[in-house]
């Protein structure tokens, strides 16, 4: 990966919404050298999905979001990847990663309520045959999300009106 590839990375990381026109000229570069980059970026499968981080605390509606933690047998001539993308196809499921320590995967669900991932683990998850256990921890607060704070940080002083 070349450094303009890099750079482009690092922009829309922080940016997804920047047009081409704008990491050009950010960059200094030749707005079609950037979209030459940027789609072999986009073939390659390095940039998977451009997206928006939304506070959810922000919305109307109740959703409940947990990270599932998924130990499992792993299989012969497949370790973990076949499990995991099994469990990967449900819809309920945001992101799955492999992961060291006492269990093998975790796992953000999200939901409608408690009670539909409570389901989705005892109905879904729990039923494979390679899963030994599952411990669920479900997400109160969100405080920082792709390096995106969520809330504005009070400085402890109280504010003064006239």
């Amino acid at each position: 990966m070349d450094k303009l590839e890099k750079d482009i990375l690092a922009l829309i990381t922080e940016n997804s919404r920047l047009t081409t026109d704008k990491i050009a000229a950010m960059l200094g570069a030749d707005k079609k050298t950037v979209a030459e980059a940027t789609a072999k970026l986009e073939e390659g499968g390095v940039i998977v999905k451009y997206t928006a981080i939304i506070n959810s605390d922000s919305l109307e509606e109740e959703a409940v979001e947990a990270l599932i933690e998924v130990k499992v047998t792993p299989q012969r001539g497949h370790g973990f990847d076949k499990i995991a993308y099994e469990i990967a196809e449900h819809d309920e499921v945001k992101n799955l990663y492999l992961m060291s320590g006492a269990y093998d995967l975790a796992v953000i669900v999200h939901g409608k309520s408690l009670r539909s991932v409570s389901r989705f683990v005892s109905e879904k998850i729990s039923t494979y045959d390679t899963v030994i256990s599952t411990a669920t921890h479900f997400i109160l607060k969100k405080y920082k999300v792709e390096g995106a704070e969520m809330y504005k940080k009070n400085d402890g002083r109280l504010s003064v009106q006239a």
